[in-house]
């Protein structure tokens, strides 16, 4: 009859030590994690997970519980001790013991780390500013797409306090306001009338609340200075000047919901680094320039290969393929021509696109002629007479050609 319970113990033991590791696993942390890293990765997972940017989605509803329980576990120095020695179960049994109650709504952990009400947009709650930023990344990014971390210095609730500015947690009513706020105060104006103003509070400064024990961290203002990173995610074709939207990510406040954080995306002044790793950014690419979803490309020719053809080159693309362009001997290329090649320009941009489906602008390629600006006389007297020879067999009269009256006569 023995054998029973103890295989059912020897079965629980994995689950128990599962359990002991689940906390860490569930934060991304190693556990020998300090303080500020505990804290670092909750503010992060719990924006990821918050129901309200992931709605209708079970799992992540659940895990935003699951992780606002392991911080109050792990932040704790008694219950981390605890965990850590005995593991889920003897953390469970401590509680149910009298020990420290855990916080039962993850939505109020997270308007302590980050104010507001712990949901998003919802009404009667005040908004905070938004935020704005600029960065700027070169058309390569803008044709291939890319994801590039930046931070951004921003206002944030003080983690050592919670919010509330106090070293112990303890945040008193302002005895000279009643915690209103505010002071109503009478003036005479003449024997028998008197008018009341009403006044911020100078003693709490209209918050009508005092703290005898100012927390170290944030002296008391309930907020702090951070650097914060961000990830974001240029997708091809993006027209410069978009703005990317960080949902929430703007200065932090106990008395407010975060407004959200815009990132407008500019173009960065071309220049070709020979020296870099990337091929990407030795290419000709650096010479595009862009107009909406087309692009345009300027090819010098010389004053032969205009005139005579029989020439190609080889132009390196933004993502390195390579476009040819080319002419057969005996093609003329007027100067100022333009030559479109379709469905070489930029990716087409569309907020739903699927990446099988992507479309392109078209390519203009004008061809710029260089006309020697010296010339031996030899080749001089050659040229004349292979021009005076044309000029007899097939010369037009400009002026009767053009319309127009002309000094003297010209022929081409």
């Amino acid at each position: 009859m023995l054998l029973w319970p103890a295989l059912l113990l020897l079965a629980c033991l994995p689950l128990l030590s599962l359990c002991a590791e689940d906390y860490y696993k569930l934060l991304g942390l190693e556990r020998d994690a300090s303080d500020r890293e505990i804290k670092k990765a909750y503010r992060q997972l719990s924006k990821k997970y918050h129901p309200d940017k992931n709605p209708s989605d079970e799992t992540a509803h659940q895990r935003f519980v699951q992780i606002a329980e392991a911080y109050d576990a792990l932040s704790n120095e008694e219950t981390r001790r605890i965990y850590d020695q005995y593991g889920y179960e003897g953390l469970q049994q401590h509680k149910q013991g009298g020990g420290r109650p855990q916080h039962h709504d993850p939505f109020d952990l997270f308007s302590r780390f980050f104010g507001g009400s712990g949901h998003f947009g919802h009404g009667g709650v005040r908004r905070g500013p938004d935020k704005h930023a600029q960065t700027a990344l070169p058309l390569r990014d803008f044709y291939n797409g890319r994801e590039m971390d930046f931070v951004i210095e921003k206002q944030a609730v003080c983690s050592a306090c919670e919010g509330s500015g106090s070293a112990d947690g303890v945040v008193d009513s302002c005895s000279t306001c009643g915690g209103s706020g505010m002071r109503i105060q009478k003036h005479m104006l003449a024997p028998g009338i008197f008018q009341q103003v009403q006044t911020q509070c100078n003693v709490c400064g209209g918050k009508g609340k005092t703290i005898r024990h100012p927390c170290s961290v944030c002296g008391g203002s309930r907020v702090v200075t951070e650097q914060e990173t961000h990830t974001l995610h240029l997708e091809r074709g993006m027209p410069v000047g978009v703005q990317v939207k960080f949902e929430n990510e703007a200065d932090e406040s106990p008395d407010w919901e975060a407004g959200d954080l815009f990132v407008t995306v500019g173009e960065a002044t071309a220049g070709r680094n020979e020296a870099a790793d990337d091929p990407l950014e030795r290419t000709d690419g650096t010479y595009f320039r862009r107009r909406g979803k087309d692009l345009f490309w300027r090819e010098v020719l010389s004053l032969r290969e205009a005139w005579m053809g029989d020439w190609t080159r080889n132009v390196t693309h933004l993502d390195g393929h390579v476009v040819e362009l080319s002419r057969k001997r005996g093609e003329v290329i007027q100067p100022g021509t333009v030559e479109v090649i379709a469905g070489e320009g930029m990716p087409i941009w569309q907020r739903e696109s699927h990446p099988d489906e992507q479309e392109f602008g078209d390519l203009n390629v004008e061809y710029v002629v260089v006309i020697p600006d010296q010339m031996e006389s030899s080749m001089q007297k050659e040229f004349w007479s292979v021009w005076e020879k044309w000029r007899q067999k097939k010369g037009v009269d400009l002026g009767k050609d053009s319309g127009r009256p002309l000094r003297g006569r010209d022929e081409l």
